[in-house]
């Protein structure tokens, strides 16, 4: 069953509403052509392939003297071999080398400065050396044709310096997808709140998570709970790849924007097993997913990283993966109900060798500190009636980049 009664009609399971908004949404076809150095978090929208060998030349792998190795045969402390300090290498002859330099030609390999002595313009060597001792040989570290990177992978900064040495400058990457965050409410302002008003957070703080996820936002100013605003909100924003509305997304008299949603497209979700926050919509109008996020703070975050994060991932062809987990173990019970997907905040005391792990509140959707302040979450799943205490559990850090 995708479906459970909990006070809000019928809800659906988390998994089944996040499966529903990403079919509603399709993996964007837009290419850039961007230089190297903008692209760290990119998916490349193309296969990779080295364009040459790296290293292009021989180089020392060490400091020391580039030579023949045959004119090192069975030398030792006892009987150095004795070569002459020159410019280029030939028959008894040797050539000072730092690590990385070019290998000079007519030198087979290279002896460690410590295993030498100079006396004017001769050069005592006290170990013989194998053909290619010391010596990064050509493509050693890529050879010219070698793939590098699938096309969907998101780049790292040490791809790009991997791309760089094979000479790449340029990389065509997925547009990062657009989305327009529409915070709502007629109580909200951005300062100095008056009796009865309260500072826009919301709107900012899902703008500011979109961006670190891989999209482009624009954050709107606020709009009231009046039917034909709200409507003309979403339908302005229709250009974006995402629209996200906070605020409105309950079935009170003023949350109206599932109702707006509803005459505009079609609502595919309304109310979600989850806590906090189950009183969050999908829908789709004109092909563009529209993600009705609930106006109090910690459910507005909790289902932006359950739904919006994915939805962003999936648009711009960006690998979803899990949040790191660190193991604790659990100062005392967490309360949940059955069926319901639960979040925990909590804090993490690191003094012991297993972190202890307190929850900071099960409840008070709408009191910030109690994400800002935490360390993470523990998830209780819908199967389970609590977690009791000391149990050994989990704890998603869900700030962390990206």
């Amino acid at each position: 069953m995708s479906d459970v009664s909990q006070g809000f009609g019928s809800v659906t399971r988390v998994a089944d509403a996040r499966d529903r908004l990403l079919d509603a949404a399709d993996p964007l076809d837009r290419i850039d052509r961007i230089p190297l150095s903008n692209a760290v978090g990119r998916a490349l929208a193309e296969p990779i392939r080295a364009s040459r060998d790296v290293p292009q030349h021989r180089r020392a792998a060490m400091d020391g003297w580039a030579v023949r190795a045959a004119d090192t045969f069975e030398a030792s402390e006892r009987s150095p071999a004795i070569l002459r300090e020159s410019s280029d290498v030939g028959a008894g002859k040797a050539v000072h080398v730092d690590t990385g330099n070019a290998l000079p030609d007519g030198a087979d390999a290279v002896v460690m400065i410590e295993q030498t002595e100079r006396y004017g313009t001769d050069v005592e060597i006290f170990e013989s050396v194998a053909g290619g001792e010391n010596v990064t040989p050509v493509g050693e570290d890529i050879s010219e044709g070698q793939h590098l990177y699938d096309a969907g992978h998101q780049l790292r900064p040490s791809d790009l310096g991997l791309l760089k040495s094979t000479g790449i400058t340029t990389v065509a990457v997925y547009e990062r997808p657009t989305v327009g965050v529409i915070p709502t409410g007629e109580e909200l302002v951005q300062s100095d709140p008056e009796p009865g008003e309260t500072i826009e957070t919301n709107g900012m703080t899902v703008a500011q998570y979109a961006k670190r996820w891989g999209a482009v936002p624009t954050y709107r100013e606020e709009v009231p709970d009046d039917f034909d605003a709200l409507r003309v909100a979403i339908e302005r924003d229709l250009t974006k790849d995402i629209v996200v509305t906070t605020g409105g997304s309950s079935v009170g008299e003023r949350d109206l924007v599932p109702d707006v949603v509803a005459e505009l497209g079609e609502v595919l979700v309304h109310g979600v097993a989850l806590k906090p926050g189950h009183p969050v919509a999908f829908g789709v109008v004109r092909d563009t997913p529209v993600v009705m996020l609930p106006g109090y703070p910690v459910a507005c975050i909790i289902n932006a990283v359950q739904f919006l994060r994915p939805v962003i991932k999936h648009t711009g062809n960006l690998s979803d993966e899990p949040h790191p987990t660190s193991e604790a173990r659990l100062s005392r019970k967490i309360r949940s109900e059955p069926g319901v997907k639960t979040y925990v905040r909590v804090t993490l005391d690191r003094s012991e060798e297993l972190p202890v792990a307190t929850p900071v509140r099960e409840s008070g959707a709408g009191v910030l500190s109690s994400v800002a302040l935490a360390d993470g979450w523990v998830v209780v799943p819908e199967a389970r009636e609590g977690i009791p205490e000391d149990e050994r559990v989990s704890v998603e850090n869900w700030e962390a980049y990206p």
